[in-house]
């Protein structure tokens, strides 16, 4: 199994930044991609931000240019640096621990955490 922690979510004004951090632990033997993801009441979960084990990064169109991903693969740890926040970044945050099958016997396998609040004041 694998456990997905994340931390860093708080109350900041507009105009100001936060980062996040995501710790994985547990059974992961095949390189992953570790993503954050953020989603408001009533809608569905949204891609902020993904980097693989590579470095090869992918962001939400909303926050290009404001927030960076980095990852650390010793330590399994994924960071979110978010800059000049806006009032619509304000939402639960989940980090995700994707581990794609890479041979006909193993299977696919997503892991999240429980969330942590960021919310933005104008």
């Amino acid at each position: 199994q694998v456990q997905v922690v994340e931390s860093g979510g708080a109350l900041v004004q507009a105009g100001g930044s936060l980062r996040l951090s995501c710790v994985a632990s547990g059974s992961i033997f095949r390189p992953s991609v570790m993503g954050w993801y953020r989603q408001t009441p009533g809608n569905q979960r949204e891609l902020v931000a993904d980097i693989n084990s590579r470095g090869r990064t992918k962001y939400g169109d909303s926050v290009a240019g404001r927030f960076t991903i980095s990852r650390d693969n010793g330590k399994m740890t994924v960071y979110l640096q978010m800059n000049n926040l806006k009032p619509e970044d304000t939402a639960a945050y989940y980090c995700n621990v994707h581990i794609p099958a890479y041979a006909v016997e193993q299977v696919t396998e997503d892991y999240w955490g429980q969330g942590t609040q960021v919310t933005v004041s104008s």
